[in-house]
């Protein structure tokens, strides 16, 4: 999402550094209930037999979502705030042992051949809607499976478009021609009509309770996608303004536990009670607080010191974790509060930008690439970003645990090479880059100022581009003619995976498929296009069975480093941390922080 949108995904010592796209880590709990000791991989387990109801929990920040719309944003982050007002078919619950497997949200189960929810063909696949969800219209009115459909449609609106779609463009029977035709319609009466008038095929809400999705192939990974918050159901309401637009954000509708009561961009977002949730028609969130406060306005290593007090004002961190700096003490003193999550992300990585037209064009060439991750000292960038304890290597694309991954590296730490390969490309005497980065993140910036000593040593001049963590994807990365101007030459990104397991396709498609994965569409950002590339993710997207996808999509990851369009870190750790008085804290992956809707907080604690 890029921001894991894939991955994501979007808050970690990894995400400190690249707020990922739709994907990341982190977890725990406090005040009773066992937390990770400061090692990785620790356990957790609910802690609610005592659980107190009420009060208001303090989420502290740096940054902001990037959308207040849950069929467009592609942020971990965004995600996170989704979680509190959005219901999604299927999502990620807050059970420990559990946070990477889909559970039944607004469906009333999860589909599978055995309970007839996905047909004999796989092509398939039927969710009945549960009973219960509401709106909080005037009268409160209940989600349909029009909804749901009318949600899908709207994720390729031509204004601000889903940044996941390569995941599933060609999947969904119908779906890109439906798009096709929307391309013109950019005003919100244009979009309203074109939405309403016309159907995609593959998307057919067969009664007010009953979804169906039509593919054109199998696809067993087709559940994970049905977590994605771009298929949440949308109100005709939302139809009245732009997708993603200031105006939306302000007149948002709730079907979760609670409702947007205010939100300020870059500075506040307020959630109270949503009066038309039922605690019955929702199996995922208990909702224990009355109101979420989210403070965007904070600075990283002050968000800490404040947790750390057990203050009421200060209950959990929301864009950020620890800094790299903080990690090793309180791992040394395995302090009960904070949480190492587990993560299926490349998290941060170098990005390159193949289109900058600075140095003649320099970065288009694979040798200036190749020397380039020759330059680069993985073990010195990760030691700025809190060590291999929290960050361990990635070499290659695909991380650990993810079908089709193997371990290889095809550049180790080589001055001599990186200045072989630039004088053979044509600049024996360097170059000089711009790298762009966050410079409210102590890791961002400790990042960039390793990479700039590294690149230094063969040659290479390094300018900073500072960027506000709001701005950094909606009007930097995720801008094409950002890229081409030569605004940026390299950066810090992250990416997480959009579902896990058998999901590949969701770090290749939206990341290096040519054309149809360039923003704002997909989270290309260096704008990359190698047809040998694009070939064989289109053979891994096709295999038939597990292991041959696992074969081509190892070819595809050798095939993207030889062309090296982005020089990976690691898959990371997530760290995060929460005050004392935080209970049942729950690390979900998907949105890279404890679960908000699922903590209770300590009576005398409960802030206000």
């Amino acid at each position: 999402m890029t921001h894991n949108k894939s991955l994501l995904t979007g808050v970690t010592a990894l995400c400190m550094v690249s707020l990922g796209l739709a994907g990341c880590s982190s977890s725990n709990g406090g005040g009773g209930s066992p937390s990770a000791s400061g090692s990785p991989g620790s356990t957790q387990t609910t802690d609610t037999s005592n659980a107190q109801r009420g009060g208001t929990l303090n989420m502290l920040g740096t940054g902001d979502i990037d959308f207040m719309d849950p069929n467009i944003s592609y942020y971990s982050i965004g995600y996170l705030g989704l979680r509190m007002w959005t219901r999604q078919l299927l999502t990620y619950p807050a059970i420990p042992g559990k946070t990477t497997k889909p559970a039944p949200d607004l469906a009333t189960e999860v589909p599978t051949m055995q309970n007839g929810g996905i047909s004999k063909d796989g092509l398939t696949y039927t969710l009945h809607l549960r009973k219960g969800p509401m709106w909080n219209t005037t009268p409160a009115r209940p989600v349909t499976a029009q909804d749901v459909a009318r949600g899908v449609k709207r994720t390729c609106n031509p204004v601000q478009p889903f940044g996941g779609i390569p995941d599933f463009a060609t999947l969904i029977k119908g779906y890109q021609s439906f798009c096709d035709g929307m391309k013109k319609d950019k005003t919100a009466p244009a979009m309203a009509r074109y939405i309403e008038g016309h159907e995609i095929p593959g998307v057919v809400a067969k009664d007010d309770s009953t979804i169906v999705f039509h593919l054109t192939k199998p696809a067993t990974y087709f559940t994970g996608i049905l977590t994605m918050p771009a298929f949440s159901p949308a109100p005709k309401e939302f139809l009245k303004y732009l997708p993603a637009s200031a105006e939306l954000a302000q007149h948002t509708l709730s079907d979760g536990p609670y409702q947007v009561e205010s939100y300020k961009p870059t500075k506040e977002i307020v959630f109270t009670r949503n009066p038309a949730w039922k605690a019955s028609s929702d199996p995922i969130r208990k909702a224990y607080v009355d109101k979420i406060v989210v403070n965007e306005t904070g600075q990283q290593n002050s968000i800490q010191q404040q947790l750390e007090t057990n203050t009421a004002s200060a209950d959990m961190g929301f864009d950020t974790g620890p800094a790299p700096s903080q990690l090793p003490g309180l791992i040394a003193k395995k302090d009960p509060n904070l949480n190492l999550g587990q993560t299926s992300s490349s998290n941060p990585y170098v990005l390159f930008n193949t289109v900058s037209p600075n140095n003649n064009g320099a970065l288009s060439k694979v040798k200036v690439r190749q020397a380039l991750s020759y330059a680069l000292n993985r073990a010195n960038i990760l030691q700025v970003l809190g060590g291999t304890t929290v960050n361990p290597p990635l070499t290659h694309v695909l991380p650990p645990g993810v079908v089709g991954a193997k371990n290889f590296d095809l550049y180790p730490h080589d001055v001599a090479k990186a200045k072989k390969l630039l004088k053979e490309a044509g600049y024996p005497n360097g170059l000089t880059l711009k790298f762009l980065y966050r410079n409210a993140s102590e890791g961002s910036s400790k990042a960039f100022q390793t990479i700039q000593q590294d690149l230094s040593n063969v040659g290479i001049k390094v300018k900073g581009v500072t960027s506000p963590n709001a701005d950094f994807y909606t009007k930097y990365l995720e801008v094409p003619s950002v890229a081409k101007r030569g605004v940026w030459d390299v950066s810090l990104a992250g990416w997480g995976a959009d579902w896990y397991g058998n999901s590949a396709l969701s770090f290749f498609n939206p990341l290096f498929s040519g054309k149809p994965s360039f923003p704002p569409i997909g989270s290309n950002f260096g704008l990359y296009n190698d047809p040998k590339t694009n070939a064989l993710i289109k053979q891994a997207a096709t295999a038939k069975t597990t292991s041959e996808a696992a074969a081509l999509w190892e070819k595809a990851d050798r095939q993207v480093m030889e062309d090296a369009p982005f020089y990976p870190l690691t898959s990371p750790l997530n760290p995060n941390y929460h005050a004392s008085q935080v209970h049942n804290a729950i690390y979900v992956p998907a949105f890279q922080q404890f679960d908000p809707t699922n903590v209770w907080l300590e009576q005398g604690k409960q802030g206000g």
